[in-house]
């Protein structure tokens, strides 16, 4: 008996949690990538952050995706740590949802529902259609684990030991509130753990003091998956993960001295176990929402404090420019402003480049996703800033200062390139790294060359268009046909060291690509110096 129930168990459970997931890829995926862009625009304000957590979360069925979705937001920019709280706060209450659901009690559609969805799935040509057939297969199976779970833990009525553990868990509550932490770190879903306590509660196996404790515990467990995918993260993404830490413990320390007050409320919700349970997860969130959002405020204070650290958070969006003015301001007026946004582009492709070099040199894969993140922003600048000066092109100028916006286009995409060429390294840098490719000392020293030449030559380029320095320009052009020589003679030197044998084949490959790169990196360079010789007056 006890081999069928534990494999009708697993298998029940592993059934529910591919449910949960095929459900929730075909709802994210007929939703499209919009849910991603509502969470990075409309949550400024901390309620709106709380109401937009809750409705993607309830979309997705799953509060870890977004939390490790906003971790994510935080470390590449895109939100603040008082922006990622407010959907955090929104996000716990949003999983509450799959724990209504499953009180429902739907196994009896579970066939059919697998039936319609693979239909559909399978069948229709219809995209959209295809993902609300995945939604419901996902639903179908989703239940057809519960059901099995419900069938494999009912001889358990009959063991007194099952029994024991379970009545423990209402005795000492702290016990249930570990087991349920535990589990859900385990399997990585609170679902899985609300939805199994609710099959124990509709068996009458679990007291409801019991059920709720591990209901608690769940809402800790679901904090391990976001810990993680902070390791190795910027520091305020760190803290957006602490956060939700911190605030899922402190809701269940809230709540535990008040247990038997929760469980005389509860009973006024339903008079069904599983709906009780149900009830109880989302009254926690609820409340507990409600208590941290008119202090977010200083709960992020709090966060920053004892997770201490200098933020490093790369600014994304325009600074200097603001299309809203370009008709009420001097075109000369215009085009400096220009001209500091296109040198903060160039600024940060320059900081992208040398997190490629250290990411290269010092085998740093964070410093290589600092490189991509950089790259999101250089090609944000280039749509924006080539917005503005087509409009600007538009206006009454000068000669000179037609030809200075003109300029400014062709620097702003020769910027870009570089970006382009910087994230190229980044992979190789990463290939190197992941691969354990050897470098010899003389490949080493090449590349350090060539790298430092590169990158002096690229700051040079910016900084006379930064101050309409021709004698600067001049420096850079000089240089053209020294990098053009140190990549033949490099690329010379390394082939000979091939055939020989002296160096490994695929890290000869990646040694050509990247001083190819750097050529290129220095092409764009000599362009933007030849603008300035040619258009700066």
């Amino acid at each position: 008996m006890l081999t069928t129930t534990l494999f009708g168990l697993v298998g029940g459970l592993g059934l529910f949690l591919f449910g949960v997931n095929v459900m929730a890829e075909g709802l994210q995926k007929s939703a499209g990538d919009k849910m991603r862009r509502t969470l990075e625009v409309l949550t400024n304000i901390p309620l709106m952050g709380v109401i937009m957590g809750a409705v993607v979360t309830a979309v997705t069925h799953s509060s870890t995706a977004i939390t490790v979705m906003v971790v994510g937001f935080v470390n590449a920019g895109l939100m603040t740590l008082k922006q990622a709280v407010s959907v955090i706060l929104g996000a716990n209450v949003g999983t509450t949802v799959t724990a209504q659901l499953v009180a429902f009690h739907l196994t009896e559609y579970a066939l059919p529902a697998i039936g319609l969805g693979f239909a559909l799935f399978f069948f229709s040509n219809h995209r959209l259609t295809k993902y609300v057939g995945q939604a419901i297969l996902g639903f179908g199976i989703l239940f057809l684990g519960m059901d099995t779970m419900t069938s494999a833990l009912r001889p358990l009525q009959e063991l007194p030991i099952f029994t024991d553990l379970m009545l423990s868990f209402g005795r000492y509550p702290f016990l249930g509130i570990l087991a349920g932490a535990l589990f859900t770190a385990a399997v990585q879903s609170s679902g899985a753990t609300i939805g199994l306590v609710i099959i124990l509660a509709g068996q009458n196996l679990i007291s409801m003091q019991g059920g709720l404790a591990l209901v608690l515990g769940s809402n800790i467990g679901t904090t391990v998956a976001a810990l993680l995918a902070s390791i190795g993260t910027s520091i305020t993404a760190r803290r957006t993960a602490v956060a939700h830490l911190i605030f899922n413990i402190g809701g269940v320390v809230i709540f535990y001295p008040f247990l038997h007050l929760f469980l005389k409320l509860l009973a006024f919700t339903s008079t069904s176990p599983a709906r009780e349970i149900a009830n109880a997860h989302t009254l926690f969130n609820v409340v507990n929402a409600l208590l941290v959002l008119p202090f977010i405020n200083n709960f992020v204070a709090f966060i920053t404090r004892i997770v201490p650290g200098d933020e490093d958070v790369l600014e994304r969006g325009l600074k200097y420019i603001d299309r809203a003015t370009i008709l009420r301001i001097p075109p000369s007026l215009a085009i400096s402003h220009a001209t500091k946004e296109v040198v903060r582009m160039a600024e940060i492709a320059e900081a992208g480049y040398r997190d490629a070099y250290e990411g290269f040199m010092n085998n740093d894969l964070r410093k290589l996703d600092k490189v991509l993140q950089k790259e999101e922003v250089i090609d944000e600048l280039e749509e924006e800033i080539t917005l503005y000066l087509a409009k600007l092109s538009q206006r009454a100028m000068t000669e000179l200062e037609s030809r200075r916006v003109t300029s400014l286009l062709h620097a702003v995409n020769d910027i870009e390139r570089v970006g382009d060429h910087t994230e190229n390294l980044s992979y190789l840098a990463r290939a190197k790294i992941e691969e354990r490719l050897p470098f010899s000392d003389i490949a080493l020293a090449e590349l350090r060359a060539m790298f430092d030449l590169v990158a002096n030559i690229f700051q040079k380029a910016y900084m006379a268009v930064e101050n309409g320095d021709r004698n600067l320009a001049r420096e850079v052009l000089k240089n053209e046909d020294e990098i053009d020589l140190m990549e033949r003679t490099y690329r010379n030197n390394h082939i000979q060291r091939l055939n020989e044998g002296v160096c490994y084949p695929t890290s000869g490959i990646v040694y050509l690509d990247i001083i190819s790169n750097l050529e290129r990196i220095g092409d764009h360079s000599n362009n933007i110096a030849h603008l300035v010789m040619g258009d700066w007056g």
